[in-house]
């Protein structure tokens, strides 16, 4: 058996019948493309998010109110409202013997129309405390952050976000205009260094104030979304959450572990368990894009069925003359393979191509999007391929093996 002539008879089978060459490899090539786009889009979400995650900080670490058990995270992340976490908790961090946590701030969050002349924006507000350029390794761009003397009196300023301070005010300068939050009038001190669209959040599109104002006169509450503290050294990080777990157990008087009422966790932990949520989503979505595979491997198997009842004569004619049932076998296995392969190498090109648009939109709308094309998923693309004309194959191959000779030198 001639391998090459086995190839060739393939390309000359999708050249004579070409609409229904491309349907049958339409499933393939469909296929091969799900995957890859899939594979890269995963590892780029993945990325992005790790990325965003790490720019926290490793020696970071967040509170948030609620327990953390071992299948489900706080309620309060699902945006369930829960008042124990209070702005003395974040305070008391940083007093008794406390050896490792160096700033902390508090965060309160809310919404709503801010007004600028005859300009308005609807906005995310942001309470925080005066150590939060630390604890966020932020910086100002314009202007000042607001000091601790004014977030203890209550101060009516803000800071603004790069993209909002673009959106309010253009090319003019927003520093000491004031704009109005909530019916209230707060005086712009200061301007943040643009940081770039983030997939969880965006920094440049909120607004900062003072987080006892945000309390008291935008929001009329008396407790935090979360408080976040920065640790001295990064591999101390796991001895300060001991010490906030003490603190705060003592503060809301808790004596088991089990009764917590809020959550302490590192950014190590958060890019953990991250990376393990992401991983399970995109092997998820890989076998959801494979069925296309399968479906396609039915259709490479109905078109060699139709091959062998149209080359029956041939094959009659070729076991006349001394080929063997395992030659007849191999010839229609390689024209499977072929045929699937060249349907790998176009679903490979077109899932590139589409990937590279996908990468190119996303960057458009101003994400830190890289375009990911491991070499992992195009072999790994290539081999499936590979493995559905093999495994498809088989049938139609089989049939014509054991087709006897002189019944089909007899057929028409």
């Amino acid at each position: 058996m001639n391998v090459f002539e086995a190839v060739s008879d393939s390309w000359k089978m999708l050249a004579q019948n070409k609409t229904r060459s491309f349907l049958t490899m339409l499933g393939i090539v469909i296929g091969i493309a799900a995957v890859i786009v899939v594979m890269s889009v995963g590892v780029s979400v993945q990325n992005l998010i790790l990325n965003e995650v790490k720019s926290m900080g490793a020696n970071t670490a967040s509170i948030v109110p609620g327990k953390l058990d071992k299948e489900n995270p706080p309620s309060s992340v699902f945006g369930v409202v829960i008042t124990t976490l209070k702005y003395e908790d974040g305070q008391a961090l940083l007093e008794g013997d406390n050896p490792f946590i160096v700033s902390v701030s508090s965060y309160v969050k809310g919404n709503d129309r801010v007004i600028w002349g005859d300009k308005k924006a609807d906005v995310d507000f942001y309470g925080v405390s005066s150590s939060y350029i630390d604890v966020e390794n932020a910086e100002v761009a314009r202007g000042r952050f607001f000091t601790k003397e004014e977030e203890d009196s209550w101060a009516r300023v803000a800071v603004l976000g790069s993209k909002v301070a673009e959106d309010l005010f253009g090319d003019n300068d927003p520093i000491g205009e004031k704009i109005k939050i909530k019916r209230s009038n707060f005086t712009i001190i200061g301007v943040m260094k643009e940081k770039g669209r983030g997939l969880v959040q965006s920094q440049d599109q909120e607004i900062l104030v003072p987080v006892k104002t945000a309390q008291s006169v935008l929001l009329g509450v008396d407790y935090v979304n979360m408080i976040r503290f920065k640790v001295d050294k990064a591999e101390n990080v796991d001895k300060a959450i001991d010490y906030a777990e003490e603190v705060l157990r003592e503060r809301h008087n808790i004596d088991n572990p089990e009764d917590d009422d809020f959550t302490v966790r590192s950014v190590q932990e958060a890019l953990e368990a991250i990376g393990t949520i992401t991983l399970a989503v995109r092997f998820f979505l890989v076998a959801v894009s494979a069925i296309s595979l399968i479906v396609g491997g039915f259709g490479i198997m109905n078109i060699m069925l139709a091959t062998v009842e149209e080359r029956i004569n041939e094959i009659g004619l070729r076991k006349a003359i001394g080929a063997k049932n395992f030659q007849i076998m191999m010839q229609f296995l390689i024209e499977a393979v072929t045929i699937t392969f060249i349907s790998g190498i176009i679903g490979i090109i077109l899932g590139v191509l589409i990937s590279w648009a996908i990468t190119s939109i996303v960057t458009m709308m101003g994400y830190k999007w890289d375009l990911v094309i491991s070499l992992s998923s195009i072999f790994l693309a290539s081999f499936v391929s590979i493995l559905i004309g093999i495994v498809f194959g088989v049938v139609p191959a089989r049939k014509a093996s054991r087709l006897n000779p002189i019944e089909a030198l007899r057929y028409e």
